[in-house]
């Protein structure tokens, strides 16, 4: 009875939305409807100042132009810039912006609406982190430049998702409901809780997307699946739950991710954890791929660290899956298997309660197989579902599995460097004056690419540590209708939602 009643509510969203083609005439190759989960829509709007294209699921904004964007290879390319250099103390960053952009209510876009779109985000978003940011100004209609509280090399990012917004019309009480950009897409259509109706800006300064309607539905997985079946979505997002389905007319997509998932291992406030060498042990342990195989039904890959095949990624950190190593590492730093087969040392069992967050089935199976996984190496380990309300403060003395993966070095810094400056490295605790060293260093290097191998250096100091341990990289699944052809994808962020559209304009029918 609940599928038929959800079956039904399906199709009563979808009344109107024509996205299957009329059975005896031609699909109209200008329009495209995508499913996305419902925690993709954003509850404050389309606002840059709120979050919109920013915070923990990033992607490009679409309804606004960003001065710069991340490539398919996740360097940095151009959209509004056309040209862009730092100073040699790295304390400011001067960035030329194209002349032939205007809003969607005639007016150009100048630098002035830049400086004031940056100066804006910094004090009002709560999403992002601008503490690097001391002003912008606009020196003329077509420079804008970047004050900054200390040098940040890593600066391309952050432009690659802040949308720039109109200084002469902006009211954060309605922009985020009727957002006026210079984008790809116009908003023509908000139903909060159901859909979004995007359509391509006339006056768009770049190429005129191929996609001229898009419709965005937010339903729950199941809903999106119903959708699917019932012929009324062109792409939609699934899980590896539903990979072993096969339905008429669609095929699975399956786009590689850095969206992690990995446990914390508290250096200070756990009797085990807190021997590197049982740290070691336990990375060395696993074998991620039966993880891939048993949760995500073979969708993912192997993890080993935040920022897998990125461009600063350290590739060495990747280590060879190895449990009879791992069994030799524990014996050798003398944590011996007792008459139960769990390891003790020093009247010390070796035991471990893993949480996860309760509802998230991925993260339960995931820390059931680590588990299972654990207990071969001798480590005694149970597992506890937890709400987020608790779960932070649990996972200051036990390891929790977390989610992480995004398309900056910022990732790294926030998870590695020294508590208080980093928040999130309070849950190994972890500290480590090199690795700190070289980050900053990384900050204020002069060139973005120079400070690529800064990065990697502070990787490999990290990996002397393991203070984390990456178990995969879950692959985001998609439905998609066959004729419907997907532009090439970026590897998606943390996140299953909008990074699927970044290029949406680029799609085409055949």
């Amino acid at each position: 009875m609940k599928k038929v009643t959800l079956f039904l509510l399906v199709l009563s969203l979808l009344a109107g939305c024509q996205a299957a083609p009329p059975e005896d005439g031609p699909r109209d190759k200008t329009s495209v409807t995508v499913v996305m989960p419902p925690t993709s829509e954003p509850e404050a709007g389309f606002d840059p100042a709120f979050g919109w294209g920013a915070g923990e699921h990033v992607h490009e904004p679409l309804i606004q132009s960003t001065l710069t964007v991340t490539n398919p290879d996740l360097t940095i390319g151009y959209d509004l810039a056309t040209g862009m250099e730092a100073s040699e103390d790295g304390l400011t960053w001067t960035v030329s912006i194209r002349d032939d952009a205007k809003f969607t209510d005639g007016t150009p876009l100048t630098a002035a609406d830049a400086a004031f779109t940056y100066n804006t985000v910094k004090t009002t978003s709560s999403v992002n982190d601008f503490t690097m940011l001391d002003y912008a100004d606009a020196v003329d209609d077509t420079t804008v430049v970047f004050h900054m509280t200390r040098p940040f090399s890593i600066w391309p990012y952050t432009m690659a998702i802040v949308g720039i917004v109109p200084e002469h019309t902006y009211d954060p009480a309605v922009y985020g409901s009727n957002p006026i950009g210079s984008g790809r897409y116009i908003l023509k259509q908000w139903d909060r809780g159901q859909q979004v109706i995007l359509e391509a800006n006339p006056d768009y300064y770049g190429e005129p997307p191929r996609m001229e309607r898009v419709v965005i539905l937010f339903m729950e997985e199941d809903a999106a699946f119903l959708a699917v079946q019932a012929g009324q979505a062109d792409l939609a997002y699934t899980s590896a739950a539903y990979s072993d389905q096969s339905v008429n007319g669609y095929s699975l997509l399956s786009v590689q991710t850095v969206d992690n998932r990995g446990i914390n291992l508290p250096v200070w406030n756990n009797a085990l954890t807190s021997d590197p060498l049982v740290r070691h042990a336990i990375n060395l342990g696993l074998d991620r791929q039966a993880m891939i195989d048993h949760v995500l039904s073979g969708y993912g890959t192997p993890a080993y660290s935040v920022c897998d095949a990125m461009p600063w990624w350290y590739s060495a950190a990747q280590v060879s899956d190895n449990p009879e190593q791992a069994k030799n590492v524990l014996d050798s730093a003398g944590w011996l298997p007792g008459a139960d087969g769990v390891r003790e040392k020093d009247g010390v069992r070796a035991s471990l309660t893993v949480h996860y967050a309760a509802g998230d089935s991925v993260r339960q199976g995931l820390a059931a197989e680590l588990a299972n996984q654990l207990r071969e190496l001798g480590i005694e380990t149970n597992i506890k579902g937890v709400g987020w309300d608790t779960a932070y403060d649990d996972a200051l003395s036990n390891p929790l599995v977390w989610g992480w993966g995004a398309h900056t070095p910022m990732e790294l810094y926030n998870i590695y460097h020294t508590a208080p400056n980093s928040d999130s490295a309070r849950y190994s605790p972890y500290s480590n004056a090199a690795v700190d060293d070289l980050m900053e260093a990384a900050l204020a290097c002069p060139g973005l690419e120079e400070s690529y191998t800064l990065w990697q250096a502070a990787q490999e100091e990290i990996a002397k540590d393991v203070p984390w341990v990456w178990l995969v990289n879950v692959d985001h699944l998609y439905w998609v209708r066959e004729g419907l052809e997907i532009a090439e994808q970026k590897i998606h962020p943390h996140g299953h939602g909008w990074s699927v559209v970044n290029n949406v304009d680029q799609w085409s029918w055949t």
